[in-house]
């Protein structure tokens, strides 16, 4: 059930969206968690690496952009500064974490949000 939705878009399509374009760009190990279940602040979890800085602002970029441009959904915030390990993108209902690998194993969020299932398709 979707807390906050203010599309058309059904969060799970647009968090496979979210992922569909990760991948394009090569980001690396993608996850989507169903946290609905285990949290209020949203019902998808995107995580996707980076291999370095400058790969993860295209891969924020690009998810960014082909989002908005092939759904008509724009993030309602982006944080992660230019130079970033991390960089969120909240789209209310999914909230995409893009990392760099190191950042990733360090802060963990797939352990920490352990109960949340795992959507393949």
């Amino acid at each position: 059930m979707s807390k906050k939705t203010t599309t058309t878009v059904a969060a799970k399509d647009l968090a496979l969206k979210c992922r569909e374009v990760a991948d394009a760009k090569k980001a690396e190990n993608i996850v989507i968690m169903d946290i609905s279940e285990v949290s209020t602040i949203a019902d998808y979890f995107v995580i996707a690496s980076a291999t370095s800085t400058p790969h993860l602002k295209a891969v924020a970029d690009e998810i960014r952009d082909r989002v908005k441009a092939q759904t008509g959904v724009g993030a309602n915030a982006v944080e992660g500064a230019v130079n970033a390990e991390w960089t969120v993108l909240d789209y209310f209902d999914v909230i995409v974490h893009v990392m760099r690998e190191d950042v990733r194993e360090r802060f963990d969020l797939e352990g920490l949000w352990g109960d949340a299932p795992r959507i393949d398709g």
